[in-house]
Parts: structure tokens; sequence; C-alpha cells
């Protein structure tokens, strides 16, 4: 009697299991296709089954993100880092989450963890270099892309990012060797023109300041800074014209 009460209970486990794969199986093709809301739906039902399933959590709070439920995917991933110490992803899109949520420093730990885990994965150690922004410890986040781009040369997002922190500090001849190494990495990085621009016309170096803003309305004319752009190429000429008619009186 009681085999077959074992047996029976065996049976209910393995199609519990079935059923929980298949509602992951399904929720992962959803999330894949970007159907967030139509997969968060699949994940909840697959931790209504099984209250201790680390990617059933991992799936839904990756889902709440992009949703814009912030606060609710943290829930869910802070649930599955308490399940699964070692997750790089977990411990990833945790970091991410409260980084949006502004609790940086929380977002700090979480990268941390997550490149102890995975310590080759640019992509925690350039979110770390932007939690310390977010806290403003740009000499923290300025010695991580630093790393990043002496350990990952072809990281572009590193570049832009130091670029950037360089340019805020009015730094503009070391931003603007960055630039140009942008430019070598991906030729098609179209606002790397925009940047260069902007250092020569910091730098005033007037003539080729314009000749980058013209690069840049070519290749990019809709882009947000197109405006601007147009405005200096303006204000440059007049400049240049002022100059001249000085030179010439």
């Amino acid at each position: 009697m009681s085999s077959v009460i074992n047996q029976s209970k065996y049976m209910t486990s393995s199609i519990r299991r079935n059923k929980i794969e298949t509602l992951q199986k399904e929720a992962d093709l959803l999330r894949t296709k970007k159907s967030f809301k139509e997969a968060a739906s699949s994940y909840l039902n697959s931790v209504m089954l099984d209250r201790n399933n680390v990617q059933s959590y991992l799936g839904l709070g990756i889902c709440y993100k992009n949703l814009g439920r912030i606060k609710k995917a943290i829930e869910c991933l802070e649930k599955a880092a308490l399940l699964d110490n070692e997750n790089y992803d977990v411990f990833y899109e945790l970091g991410q989450c409260l980084l949006k949520d502004e609790r940086s420093c929380c977002a700090i730990k979480c990268f941390i963890r997550a490149i102890q885990i995975e310590p080759d994965n640019p992509d925690a150690i350039y979110h770390l270099g932007l939690a310390h922004e977010a806290s403003d410890e740009q000499d923290m986040a300025m010695k991580i892309y630093q790393k990043l781009i002496e350990n990952t040369p072809n990281y572009l997002n590193a570049y832009v990012k130091k670029s950037d922190l360089l340019m805020k500090m009015q730094l503009y001849r070391p931003a603007l060797s960055l630039y140009n190494s942008i430019l070598k990495i991906n030729p098609n990085y179209k606002k790397a023109y925009f940047d260069i621009g902007m250092c020569l016309d910091k730098l005033g170096k007037q003539q080729d300041a314009r000749r980058y803003y013209r690069k840049f309305l070519t290749s990019s004319p809709e882009d947000e800074n197109a405006n601007y752009a147009m405005k200096r190429i303006e204000k440059l000429k007049e400049v240049k014209s002022k100059a001249s008619n000085l030179v010439l009186v």
C-alpha cells in the first residue's frame, strides 16, 4: 500500500516539475519577444508552484524592470539572491534595478558580488563605475573605466563614460584623445563627431570644430544635439567673420 502511495506522490511531483518547466520555457520565449506582461504572468504561475525557484524570480524581476515596476523587480530579485548567492545574473540585474531606484550604495554591493562571481565579465564592472558616479564618486568611477579600457580595449562604453567625465572636468585634450579612440573602435558611433566638435570648440580650434559639427549633422541630422551643432556652426562663422574684419581694418 505504501509503495502505491509513494508512486502516486512521485507521479504528482513529476507532473508538477514538468508544469513548472513548461511555464518557464513559455515565459522565457515571451521575454525574448519583449512580451514582458505576458511573460510575467507565466513566471508568476511558476512561482506559485515552486516558491524556491530562482530562475522564475529572476525572470519575473527582469520583466518587472522592463515594465517600469522597479520596486517589484527589486523584491523578486532580492528573493532570488537569498535563494542563490552564486548567480551572476541575479546580482547584476538587482544592481541595475537598485541603480534605477537611486540606491547607488546598495547597487555597488550587488555589482561587486556579480564581479566576484564572474571577474572577467565587463558589464558588471562598467555598471559598478556607473554606480560610483551616481554616488558622486567620480574619481573611483574614472579608475574603474580606465581599468576596463586597459583590460577590455574594445569595450566602447568605458571610453564613452570616461570621456564624458573628462569633459565635465574640463579636461578637453584627454577627452579628445578618447573620442578619437572611440571612432577607431566603432567608426559608426556618430555622436563622437559631435563630442570631438565640442572638445575642439572648447580648445578654441574653431575651424576644426565647425568641420566636425558638420560631419555630425551630415551623419545624424535628426539627433537631439543637431540644433546645438547648427547654432555653434553659425556662431563660429560670425566669430571668424568679425576676426577677418578686424584684420582688414
